[in-house]
């Protein structure tokens, strides 16, 4: 055996011994050597990089939390901060986890799982949400995108400015989601930032150019198009996919076969306000840019109320009108701080996202024309919430023991709820009918929160506009004295641009106002003039 183990030793050294005997070999040796060496290097360099990375990454995401934990009302009332926050918690942190992942860094990458088992994260839907959102406060506001970018809202600067790469996410988002007219626009500006850029983005031009020349395509600009792929085959000529598109570009401009060009910016200025889509007016409303004519707002006073309410002697209501027919009024100072204050720590921790009933079953549903959270308060949780019911009984004239609980709504990064009714129509058959208190004859809206930038509840019918106050109460009914519902009440939530806007809605039936309020016979309303 040991000789056998001898014979082993001695084959081994002589290997060894004819590689050592030649230069040539050694040659040959200094060589892997070198490789070696050169791998070691870049395994350092790569790692240099990469904790360089992760330390950039730490200090940005530092100095945001920080900003952030100062005052995290005044940081989320942003919806760019929002949406920062959203994308760093999916797309950035994701890039931090995949880079720890490369050979080191398991027990960091257990920690970040086992976090995101215990903690709440925003989802990749969350991610397209807070997108989507940015792009509906961009077109309702007429926010162009360089000063969005900038971080400006209405030439206030808000926030730092977006990256190329942010930019890029936002146009990725676009095209995902069949909006290519904001990839075209976003996908801009990433070029842009790009170029200003140069080595610190993480994007590629040519990632940019591909999203960019078939948005552009889909636009109707077919020769844009193929210009940014011949671009785009400069930087990568095997790219197949622009290869292909390639073809098919030349294809339709020989046949001058291009998609319908649709100006999606067209200014709704060059039209009669009588010919405007109700979308374009609701727009325009929560911008501001139109109001009720001088002959209508001339008539509208303020005063102190009572109503014939004992209680309303001693402390009456500031009443101010905001239209006169149908009336819609507005009580200043209706709620006090503490109550609008036990209302959000109520409804907080039950937030749910609010529904839509449907109009051909009664059930409630999601809907991508409402974006918000709300929860529902009982008189008996609280006497807050009892005393605020007695204070709408003082204020509308209407008993509330039919009511509806009181709803506390809270509209996040571009929360909006787009034109609707508050009553059920002839046709909703079964809307309410669970509540067996027939149709919501009033509706009293309470501002409880106070809004920087947005956010108004307009009438695009009258052409009215109210602003969020916080502890102000709007009342208005819905259904005229002989019950049919009033179709100039359709209303809608502006998106809000910047703050935290939260409302508390008490919606009135009919059951019980039989004597308060009574019916006539005349069905059918005189014709009201705007």
């Amino acid at each position: 055996m040991a000789s056998k183990c001898l014979c082993l030793a001695l084959l081994v050294v002589v290997a060894q011994a004819e590689i050592y005997t030649a230069l040539v070999d050694m040659e040959e040796l200094l060589e892997s050597e070198a490789a070696l060496l050169r791998t070691l290097e870049d395994y350092i360099s790569a790692q240099e990089v990469k904790l360089q990375l992760i330390k950039k990454k730490y200090l940005e995401f530092t100095h945001e939390h920080e900003e952030a934990s100062r005052d995290a009302t005044h940081y989320l009332s942003n919806p760019l901060n929002v949406f920062l926050l959203v994308k760093r918690l999916t797309n950035d942190w994701k890039d931090v986890e995949t880079t720890i992942k490369n050979d080191i860094g398991q027990e960091a990458i257990q920690n970040m799982t086992t976090l995101r088992e215990t903690l709440k994260f925003p989802t990749d839907e969350d991610l397209t949400g807070a997108a989507v959102a940015l792009m509906r406060l961009q077109d309702t506001y007429k926010l162009e995108t360089s000063s969005l970018a900038r971080g400006e809202l209405n030439g206030v600067q808000y926030s730092t400015q977006l990256t190329a790469a942010d930019c890029f996410e936002l146009g990725r988002q676009s095209y995902n989601y069949q909006d290519f007219y904001h990839t075209v626009l976003w996908m801009t500006e990433a070029l842009s930032r790009q170029e200003q850029e140069r080595n610190r983005t993480k994007v590629e031009r040519w990632e940019i150019l591909e999203y960019l020349a078939y948005s552009t395509y889909m636009q109707g600009n077919v020769r844009s198009a193929l210009q940014m792929t011949d671009e785009l085959l400069t930087i990568v000529p095997s790219h197949q996919r622009a290869l292909g598109n390639k073809k098919f570009y030349q294809a339709a401009i020989e046949q001058d076969a291009t998609p319908l060009k649709i100006d999606l910016n067209k200014k709704v200025g060059d039209r009669p306000m009588g010919e405007l889509p109700e979308r374009e007016i609701y727009e325009m409303l929560c911008r501001d840019a139109i109001r009720p004519s001088p002959s209508i707002t001339a008539k509208l006073k303020c005063r102190y109320v009572h109503n014939n309410r004992p209680f309303l002697r001693i402390a009456p209501l500031k009443e101010e009108e905001a239209f006169l027919d149908p009336r819609i009024v507005l009580y200043r100072e209706a709620l006090y701080d503490s109550e609008m204050e036990i209302f959000k720590k109520m409804a907080q921790p039950r937030l749910r996202r609010a529904t839509v009933q449907n109009y051909k079953t009664g059930d409630l549903e999601v809907a991508h024309y409402r974006i918000s959270k709300s929860a529902w308060l009982k008189e008996e949780e609280h006497e807050a919430v009892a005393r605020v019911s007695r204070r709408i009984e003082d204020m509308t004239g209407l008993t509330t023991s039919t009511a509806e609980e009181l709803q506390v709504v809270n509209y996040g990064i571009g929360g909006h709820y787009e034109p609707h009714y508050d009553f059920a129509r002839r046709e909703e058959k079964n809307a309410f009918k669970s509540l067996g208190t027939g149709n919501r004859i009033a509706t009293v809206l309470n501002y409880v929160s106070f809004t920087r930038l947005g956010g108004a509840t307009v009438f695009p019918e009258l052409r009215l506009s109210l602003w969020p106050e916080k502890g102000t109460a709007a009342f208005w009914m819905n259904l005229y004295p002989h019950g049919e519902g009033d179709l100039r009440t359709r209303h809608a939530a502006c998106p809000v641009l910047a703050g935290s806007k939260w409302v508390s809605n008490k919606w009135l039936h009919e059951r019980g106002q039989e004597f308060l309020r009574p019916c006539q016979l005349q069905l059918d309303p005189p014709h009201q003039p705007r």
